[in-house]
């Protein structure tokens, strides 16, 4: 599958050389924001977005379709689809001059960022244009930069989260927070940790480089091939060396998160791990969890990063899809995101900028009651590595681990 993304890369960029820009639309990145709204009632927005989670499907379906519709007069439609499906489609309707794709809105970070802005497949800049973009602290680099890339306005924040280790404190007394810690758990454990073959595993990984390297900071800056090898090297050697005391003797690893997470609600393994600080709080009011789950933090850091919206280039309802998304991003919605009984989704907006009938809600609404929160996780927070980290480790985890 990735090399098959990277042959569609480079072939766009072979039939891009020479081509003229496009000029379509490119008034709305300085039109007023009336200007842009004027005539987006009545239009059909296609979102393609990961639909791997329940609460986020339903808050989507639920709230955010109804609420457009009733506010601005927007069809919203959802079609199911996440980084490689994303560079896919958009790389096919380039080759075939497609000027009006199938998707306008596409939800994405970092590696899916990487990869659309090589082919010129994102629309933009754009969000400078939102009105709820005045609401954003874009001197955060956190939200500023995705896999150490600037952004610049050509997707617009959405959401916030950290990633977090879980285990099960009732069969865990002492849970691992490094690499020499969890050789000595799985040793005593063995069967009760795998490492998942898919973007949660990956970014788990990354903390491993990191680890390897020394630091925190350790993986910061562009993508250095030569320290990739060093310590890529070592980590393959240190999990071949003690796969054999994973789940499933190593003989074969998780490709989902939601496998994962059934993984851990069975009692099968001891620790997991997720974005939005672990990503327990719904499992467990929920019951899929035991009460007895808690979330803690690697001792070297995990990854901070926020998650986006953008706009395809041959997207046909650019200025509904700005509409939707500006809405997305607004206090109201933000808000009804971050529900901890719901989605549970760390809001991108800076508290102290907004009105103060939204700084109150924010600051009294109900917190978790099992999960951290990024406060309790911000002194191991560690910046995405470059995209090329991400892509480089997905290839490696399959030809030095899988096929071993």
């Amino acid at each position: 599958m990735k090399n098959k993304i990277w042959t569609f890369i480079l072939a766009a960029i072979l039939l891009s050389c020479g081509s003229e820009a496009k000029k379509s639309d490119e008034g709305l990145k300085t039109a007023t924001w009336e200007t842009i709204t004027k005539d987006t009632a009545g239009k059909t927005v296609n979102f393609m977005m990961w639909q791997g989670s329940p609460v986020i499907n339903k808050y989507i379906n639920n709230y955010v379709i109804p609420t457009v519709k009733e506010k601005y007069g927007i069809n919203l439609q959802i079609s199911g689809g996440q980084g490689p499906e994303i560079v896919q489609l958009a790389m096919g309707e380039m080759q075939a001059n497609i000027t009006e794709g199938q998707v306008d809105m596409v939800w994405i970070n970092g590696e899916t960022f990487f990869q659309l802005r090589k082919i010129d497949a994102l629309w933009g800049p754009f969000v400078s244009q939102l009105p709820h973009s005045g609401y954003i602290d874009f001197d955060d680099p956190f939200i500023s930069i995705d896999f150490q890339q600037p952004i610049q306005g050509m997707e617009a924040p959405w959401s916030m989260g950290q990633f977090a280790m879980v285990y099960e404190s009732s069969k865990v007394d002492s849970p691992p927070a490094s690499l020499g810690k969890l050789e000595t758990y799985i040793k005593k454990h063995p069967g009760t940790f795998t490492i998942s073959n898919d973007f949660t595993g990956m970014t788990l990984m990354k903390s491993f480089l990191a680890e390897l390297g020394g630091s925190p900071t350790s993986l910061d800056g562009k993508f250095d091939n030569d320290k990739y090898a060093k310590l890529s090297g070592q980590l393959w050697d240190w999990i071949n060396a003690n796969k054999k005391y994973f789940w499933k003797e190593g003989t074969t690893f998780p490709k989902e998160q939601s496998i994962m997470s059934q993984l851990f609600a069975n009692g099968e393994l001891y620790i997991t791990y997720g974005f939005s600080e672990g990503g327990i709080e719904e499992r467990v009011t929920s019951g899929l969890y035991p009460k007895t789950t808690k979330a803690y933090p690697w001792k070297n850091g995990t990854i901070k990063n926020a998650n986006y919206l953008g706009i395809l280039s041959n997207a046909p309802q650019k200025a509904a899809a700005m509409q939707v998304i500006n809405f997305m991003m607004s206090p109201e919605a933000q808000f009804e995101k971050s529900h901890a009984d719901g989605m549970d989704s760390n809001t991108i907006l800076d508290i102290d900028k907004l009105p103060r009938e939204w700084q109150e809600k924010f600051n009294n609404a109900p917190g978790r009651q099992y999960g951290m929160n990024l406060k309790e996780l911000e002194d191991y927070a560690i910046s995405e590595p470059a995209p090329e980290y991400m892509i480089r480790l997905y290839e490696d985890f399959r030809t030095q681990v899988i096929e071993k």
